[in-house]
């Protein structure tokens, strides 16, 4: 069964809509932001778009530079549509972080840290996937955190002072996180309970 924090708890008011209770078209208003760069995961990046769209969210994806191709880890493409730099986290409503290889380069763009910790500190939902916790992690956002991701980070996770939990979706507070593609579905519901 997947991991939720308490909804009834009034230090985490981000948790309090039910993930059942999400209608259709919940997330109309809300505007969502994602990373892309070369050798994202492709169902990582792809499924949450299309299940946020479907749900009424606005889905943006920035990457190093605006209307670039970004090929994924099996082939898909995906065009940026904001440059990072342009980016604030004034201007969205959640932050959602891919896996794949991407990570690991853009965990060292200063601007994609600052960002993380500029949603982090206005407890805006934050999901990251299977390899993508190695931006939170390098943003410093993750200390006392419960966390899942990819079984390849769990030592990273753990030594940035996260509480690491094996299991399909864990969610604290504003973050969501989960460990592979097989995990979407979950993942996808606990993140839109969180933007709604």
């Amino acid at each position: 069964m997947p991991f939720m924090t308490d909804p009834t708890s009034s230090s985490n008011p981000a948790t309090a809509v039910s993930v059942d209770s999400v209608s259709p078209q919940t997330l109309v208003g809300k505007r969502v932001l994602s990373f892309v760069g070369e050798i994202y995961e492709d169902l990582e990046l792809w499924y949450p778009k299309l299940r946020l769209i479907e749900a009424g969210a606005e889905f943006f994806v920035a990457g190093p530079k605006a209307g670039e191709k970004y090929d994924g880890k099996l082939g898909y493409p995906c065009v940026s549509d904001l440059a990072i730099d342009a980016c604030e986290a004034d201007s969205f409503d959640g932050l959602l972080v891919p896996g794949g290889f991407m990570p690991d380069k853009l965990r060292r763009d200063p601007k994609v840290l600052q960002l993380v910790r500029d949603f982090d500190a206005a407890k805006k939902p934050i999901a990251a996937i299977c390899h993508g916790g190695w931006i939170p992690i390098s943003a410093g956002v993750y200390r006392g955190v419960r966390v899942t991701g990819s079984p390849g980070i769990k030592d990273d996770l753990v030594n940035a002072g996260a509480i690491f939990e094996d299991a399909s979706v864990v969610v604290d507070g504003h973050h969501v996180s989960s460990r592979r593609p097989d995990d979407l579905p979950d993942f996808c519901r606990h993140f839109i309970a969180l933007l709604a």
